[in-house]
């Protein structure tokens, strides 16, 4: 009966999607449909979908787990994932608003003037959200199979065709609905089980939690090698400026009409990241007073799934966890709707049009290809995730905020505020960047076991590799004044001008 319920319930929150995704394919007609959904998503639409699509599965199973496994130093986890949009608000949105650029290349190529950086830009959102996607697959697979029992590979393989068909039908006007409508079923999804556990946790009065003496006791140690205030720190740091970088995310900011609308919807989105971010400690903590152990196999990440028929058994109990299984499928199908956009653009752009205009004349069929970069887009990462092993979703994420806020952070920032930059300034700082974070990663995954300040270092490396980059970025664009690009001054006119004075300017040559 559980199974049966959960199945529905997945069954409909995948059939919701792509009914919605289904009108943008009705409205969307021109390019910039597709890929900014026409620049006219008002703030609060476009503040849903950015929820919708930002609230992954880390935000609603890994956030829980960690609280779990670790106790109040992961608390800071909800904060440091809010914080990004707050120096997203105050830094990058208004201006990357008035770029007017359709992805992040588009906008290194108009402010460097580099073909080179943007291709380099490109190879960057593609790792990116692949890196991104393929915890959403594998958090899909591990939700199916455990509410239905259902083969590993089906979960990743069903949010794989959703995602394909929705971005495929109408580009961003459908991703726009179809986020901006998960971010409610999510929320609605998390927020009645948790107050329903709640009631039945004060109603039998409230057993202790059982937890590991370190649980409870801020920055503790877990092993004598750990340094958790450095590994809070970089964690932080990766978190607030690794938002400003991931691709998927600063793509929205396209779809406002002007800057003071981006502006609007950065604000609206702190409101409602901050409601949904109450629940996941609730989970955690009520994991710890009636799971204080979880079966030999069992992965923290479930914590949430297993709560409800653990607290109510029968009826009731399935019904919650269904719900909590629709909740966790928008939560994957959204952002992952949001990641395939991303590199779907970048795709389509960078290398299906130019070989598909040398068969047409130059006269490329825009929408054929845009649907085929969707189809790759998709099925890359779920090959991927089928021949990886899991690490844990807000650990897997957590690797994409590290490389995201390495390389695009610094990028934005400088290209934004300094006109001092160069390309070989840019492009040397994406270059180290990229190399330090993925590196360190990289080695610190299949090169241990590392102990002490070495593994933690390799491991969670955007404290040293964040100002290593941003340092050469700046040293570099100091040796090289005569690669400036021409044109700098124009596009930093255009970059902070607000829309009003540009407007009355025009009208005033006319």
């Amino acid at each position: 009966m559980s199974s049966q319920l959960s199945i529905a319930v997945v069954t409909l929150v995948c059939v919701v999607t792509l009914l919605v995704g289904g009108l943008g394919l009705r409205l969307s007609r021109a390019t910039s449909d597709f890929y900014v959904a026409g620049r006219t998503v008002s703030p609060r639409l476009n503040a849903s979908a950015i929820g919708g699509e930002y609230l992954s599965a880390a935000s609603f199973l890994g956030v829980a787990g960690l609280i779990y496994d670790r106790g109040t130093d992961m608390l800071f986890l909800p904060v440091g994932y809010t914080v990004g949009y707050l120096v997203l608000l105050v830094t990058v949105a208004a201006p990357m608003r008035r770029s007017g650029a359709y992805t992040l290349p588009d906008f290194a190529e108009a402010r460097l003037g580099s073909r080179r950086i943007r291709l380099a830009s490109s190879t960057l959102v593609m790792g990116i959200g692949w890196l991104y996607l393929v915890p959403q697959f594998q958090g899909a697979s591990l939700t199916l199979s455990l509410v239905t029992g259902a083969p590993a590979w089906v979960g990743g393989f069903v949010v794989m065709v959703v995602i394909g068909l929705a971005v495929g039908a109408g580009g961003m006007r459908s991703i726009t609905f179809v986020q901006a409508v998960q971010y409610w079923l999510k929320l609605t999804a998390l927020a009645i089980p948790a107050f329903v556990l709640l009631a039945l946790w004060l109603r039998q009065g409230t057993p202790p939690a059982i937890a590991p003496d370190s649980w409870d006791v801020a920055l503790e140690a877990i092993s004598p090698d750990d340094h958790p205030l450095y590994r809070t720190w970089s964690t932080l740091l990766a978190l607030c400026l690794g938002t400003m970088g991931l691709p998927h995310v600063l793509v929205r900011y396209y779809t406002n009409p002007d800057g003071n609308a981006a502006r609007r919807t950065t604000v609206t989105v702190l409101a409602l990241l901050g409601v949904f971010y109450l629940f996941p400690p609730i989970y955690g903590v009520l994991g710890r007073v009636y799971l204080p152990t979880l079966p030999t196999g069992v992965r923290s990440d479930t914590i949430v799934l297993q709560l409800p028929e653990t607290l109510l058994p029968g009826l009731w109990g399935q019904l919650l966890t269904a719900m909590l299984a629709g909740g966790a499928f928008a939560a994957f199908l959204s952002t992952a709707s949001g990641l395939a956009m991303s590199v779907t653009g970048v795709i389509d752009q960078e290398l299906l049009r130019p070989r598909l205009s040398r068969f047409t004349g130059g006269d490329a069929p825009e929408v054929r290809g845009f649907r085929i970069a969707a189809g790759l887009a998709v099925l890359v990462p779920y090959l991927l995730s089928r021949a990886t092993e899991p690490l844990g979703l807000a650990n897997t994420v957590g690797l994409a905020f590290t490389v995201a806020a390495a390389t695009f952070a610094p990028l934005m920032l400088l290209g934004v505020w300094w006109r001092g930059l160069t390309r070989w300034g840019a492009a040397s700082g994406l270059a180290v960047g990229a190399v330090s974070a993925v590196g360190a990663i990289t080695f610190s995954l299949v090169g241990g076991p590392f102990t002490g300040w070495t593994a933690v270092l390799l491991s969670t490396p955007a404290l040293w590799c964040v100002p290593l980059a941003l340092g050469t970025m700046i040293i570099v664009s100091l040796a090289t004044p005569g690669h400036i690009p021409p044109g700098t001054a124009r596009v930093m006119v255009r970059l902070h001008t607000p829309e009003r004075v540009a407007l009355s300017r025009s009208r005033l040559r006319d």
